[in-house]
């Protein structure tokens, strides 16, 4: 993938906006150009790539929209890899939101919204049609939210963080991830992927789904 190598076992993404850091990272020169590296112990997706996920699939200029993107620490990583596309930023709480929002200074291609994952009628007014959602809202009814958002920006693709405590925290987190799945294939979809992301991130597991 354009944009992402992996160096002594540490992902990098190239820089959208070189000089500029999002979360204090660190940077490094490489082949002349500067990249950010991307902590898994801050992002989701980072772990999941780390752990051997094969299902991010970007183009340079691929449309995402991000549900759940808190302040914007994994977005800017998605920005990056999609320099000449975009990442439409979903963030339901003020707070994390005000920092999306300045986390999106300098990047022109991710643009933040402040809204409600489980009610997409609402910012489908701003957001255009997508090639894949990536969601990451620790709630139940995940797989929902998915197929939801996914139908409302047609999209063909989806990645859903599941957090098996936000679904049942007293059930096992295996019951939880196999009841998701058998979801997500009863409402039409393909589960290509489901992948634990311990022990980056405790009791989680990352699913991607196409149509």
């Amino acid at each position: 993938m354009d944009g992402l190598i992996r160096l002594s076992e540490r992902l990098y993404t190239l820089n959208l906006s070189p000089g500029n850091r999002v979360y204090g990272e660190r940077t490094i020169q490489h082949q002349g150009r500067e990249y950010r590296e991307w902590n898994p112990r801050r992002s989701k997706l980072a772990a999941y790539l780390l752990k051997g996920g094969t299902g991010l699939e970007l183009s340079r200029d691929g449309r995402v929209l991000y549900l759940g993107a808190a302040s914007g620490t994994t977005a800017s990583h998605i920005s990056d890899l999609v320099p000449d596309g975009a990442v439409y930023c979903v963030e339901f709480s003020p707070r994390s939101f005000r920092d999306l929002v300045r986390n999106c200074e300098g990047r022109p291609n991710m643009m933040p919204f402040l809204g409600d994952a489980t009610r997409p009628e609402v910012y489908a007014t701003v957001v255009p049609e997508v090639d894949l959602v990536y969601q990451d809202v620790a709630q139940k009814g995940q797989a929902h939210i998915l197929k939801a958002n996914m139908d409302a920006f047609h999209a063909s693709r989806g990645m859903l963080a599941l957090k098996s405590r936000s679904e049942d925290v007293t059930k096992d987190p295996i019951h939880i991830y196999a009841k998701s799945v058998a979801w997500l294939r009863s409402s039409g979809l393909v589960v290509q992927e489901v992948l634990e992301l311990d022990p980056f991130e405790k009791d989680h597991a990352m699913m991607v789904v196409t149509r």
